[in-house]
């Protein structure tokens, strides 16, 4: 499981955006928001770097935390 903070994400519409994105890249990967921290955890066997450039496919920096 891997955690990202993306501090650009802050309502329903960007995580919905970021889950399309991973499982775009990944169709088996869970996500588990937390909004106020602005952070998601990925559970996918991708490698982080492959996840964080999906989730900057969908427009919103991801760092690996």
């Amino acid at each position: 499981m891997i955690t990202f903070s993306i501090p650009g994400m802050h309502c329903g519409k960007c995580s919905a955006k970021i889950e399309a994105a991973v499982q775009d890249q990944d169709p088996t990967a869970l996500l588990t928001f937390d909004m106020a921290a602005r952070t998601v955890e990925v559970d996918s066997a991708d490698p982080a770097e492959a996840l964080a450039q999906a989730i900057a496919s969908a427009g919103f920096e991801a760092t690996a935390a």
